[in-house]
């Protein structure tokens, strides 16, 4: 019963019904046994309270409300189908939608370093207390995806917490544009829970992982019967064929990567090669190894 953690949490409060308008420094847990709601005081949970309370319970997300007029303009048009802001014709939109790992975030802290690295007249929207997005017009100012990153370790490095980025791709604006924003937010949501290695998401990144887990259980079979096999073997031949892709099948940087000696790296590709009778630098061999390389990542998990 969520009122027997009141003496565990100093500032602990117990609702009977759900809060409409609870106060920011608390976490909210809901009871569906009890219907029961409890709030908690940020501070006072470390992650492992908070990751376990989570999985005990139903953590109640309150959407956040921008003040401003055009920051609520953009938050009715992308999460509630309102209409579209006013913006002059031509410009082109992105969104980089951003989530920080843990359970005692200072928002206000990280919106301001976050408009440090933007031009002033970005929009942050927060969705919740952990998630949200920056809506940025394109100008001579813009971050490529190499400042974005850059960007990215900096945060984690001042804030202690791991930041998540998903990099939108600059779109005319139009009405359409909250569809793209839902579909970016859905492949942002699928890189989170899928591709555990990375935390800095693209398109282009993300759609080859997203694509594969939506095949039918025939061509995975078939894709298995024809390399799934050779990394089952050997699952450090499977390391080292996907970085090797990864890295543009540039042989140093992948000998790098994986710490090891450039003819070690060169004996594994030819006997990957051998064994399955496909050039990893033919693009189209390189491709089906690829897609063959995240299907088996993600029978593994």
């Amino acid at each position: 019963m969520l009122r027997k953690l009141l003496p565990l949490y100093d500032g602990a409060v117990l609702f009977l019904k759900k809060p409409e308008r609870p106060s920011e420094p608390f976490h909210v847990f809901y009871d569906r046994h009890e219907n029961e709601w409890i709030g908690i005081p940020k501070g006072t949970l470390t992650d492992q309270e908070f990751m376990l309370l989570k999985a005990l319970y139903e953590w109640i997300e309150f959407p956040i409300i921008p003040s401003s007029d055009l920051s609520k303009r953009w938050y009715e048009f992308l999460f509630t189908n309102g209409q579209p802001p006013s913006c002059d014709h031509g410009i082109q939109i992105r969104f980089i939608h951003f989530h920080f790992k843990g359970s005692d975030l200072d928002q206000t802290e990280i919106e301001s370093a976050l408009k440090g690295f933007f031009s002033d007249d970005v929009i942050i929207i927060w969705e919740n207390g952990n998630s949200g997005i920056v809506i940025e017009e394109k100008n001579q100012m813009s971050l490529s995806e190499k400042d974005l990153f850059s960007m990215s370790e900096t945060l984690e490095s001042d804030f202690y917490a791991k930041p998540f980025f998903y990099i939108g791709k600059f779109t005319l604006f139009t009405k359409e544009l909250s569809s793209q924003f839902l579909r970016e937010k859905e492949y942002f949501t699928f890189g989170q829970n899928h591709l555990s290695e990375s935390n800095f998401f693209t398109f282009q990144r993300v759609f080859p992982s997203f694509l594969t887990v939506q095949l039918p259980d025939t061509l995975r079979e078939m894709i298995h019967q024809e390399l799934s096999g050779v990394f089952n073997e050997d699952p450090d031949m499977y390391i080292t064929i996907k970085t090797f892709l990864e890295n543009n099948l540039n042989a140093s940087l992948t000998a790098k990567k994986l710490y090891i000696h450039r003819n070690t790296l060169q004996y594994r590709i030819d006997k990957f090669i051998e064994k399955t009778g496909i050039q990893l630098k033919d693009f189209f061999g390189a491709f089906t190894v690829f897609l063959a390389c995240l299907l088996f990542e993600h029978q593994r998990k």
